[in-house]
């Protein structure tokens, strides 16, 4: 790729191509050493564009209905007006290399709407949860015109640090069958998290899914929030039914307001680029 084509690139990512989008994720994600110039001249293009977006980190164990919970979500920002682009990651073959990246199949709705973006990236052999080039697609996003960006894990939990060093709010998915109080002090990730959500809190479920966030919301006391001047909340949902779903982006929309109006976000944003 000359260098002229780089810049086309760049300038067809800042003007919110999607497919343009598409290409420079996947040129920053290549592994091929004649690819990796040009990747950078891209990247050098956009960076001054990025970093005005809100920046979400979302993991939680397999089955605990992250997609269905991410396309609600998302659905309802754009509602709000804004433009929602999903970074999730799939977890690669250990003895092939290969990986599915079925999770925009389960984002059918959000995947067509124009002001979403939604790409799966592979593991790549990665520990942490995220891909190898997921902060660089975090930034490309941004240069795209994306606010409101969800990275959402491979999906083993407690484990799955890493997408915190890159994002601004954490969140924990959880499912009513998550545990005792005991879950809810573990150490690693309930020392990083900023919010944590019981899904699946419906049908025969709805009961145990109150009490399994009212357990949470009990252990977190004995946790230290991660976010100065934050206490951590515990929000019982239903992805599926749309229940629960307004009251998680109200706090997502707050805990923005806090960290911006107290210089925090700018801080968080400082160490991780160090």
């Amino acid at each position: 790729m000359t260098t002229n084509v780089s810049k086309d690139l760049a300038q067809a990512v800042l003007q919110g191509d999607r497919r343009a989008l598409s290409r420079a994720i996947t040129l920053v994600e290549s592994r091929r050493s004649e690819d990796r110039d040009c990747a950078e001249a891209v990247l050098s293009e956009v960076l001054p564009n990025a970093g005005s977006s809100l920046r979400i980190g979302l993991t939680g164990v397999p089955g605990a209905g992250k997609s269905t919970l991410i396309e609600s979500l998302g659905n309802l920002a754009l509602a709000r007006g804004h433009r929602v682009a999903v970074l999730s990651v799939d977890p690669s073959s250990v003895v092939g290399g290969g990986s599915i990246l079925a999770d925009k199949t389960r984002m059918v709705t959000l995947a067509r709407k124009p002001e979403a973006f939604v790409r799966p990236s592979p593991a790549a052999g990665r520990s942490g949860g995220v891909a190898p080039a997921t902060r660089e697609a975090v930034y490309l996003c941004e240069a795209a015109g994306f606010d409101f960006i969800i990275v959402e894990t491979v999906g083993v939990g407690q484990t799955e640090l890493q997408v915190a060093s890159m994002t601004d709010m954490f969140v924990l998915l959880l499912q009513p069958t998550a545990g005792d109080e005991l879950q809810g002090i573990k150490r690693g990730v309930m020392e990083l998290v900023d919010l944590v959500v019981v899904n699946k809190c419906d049908g025969d479920l709805a009961a145990l899914g109150q009490r399994t966030a009212a357990e949470f919301q009990q252990a977190l006391r004995l946790v230290p929030a991660h976010t100065v001047g934050w206490t951590v909340p515990v929000i019982a949902v239903s992805a599926l039914l749309d229940e629960g779903i307004d009251d998680m982006l109200m706090t997502i929309e707050r805990f923005e307001k806090g960290v911006r109006g107290s210089g925090q976000l700018d801080r968080r944003r400082h160490v991780q680029s160090r």
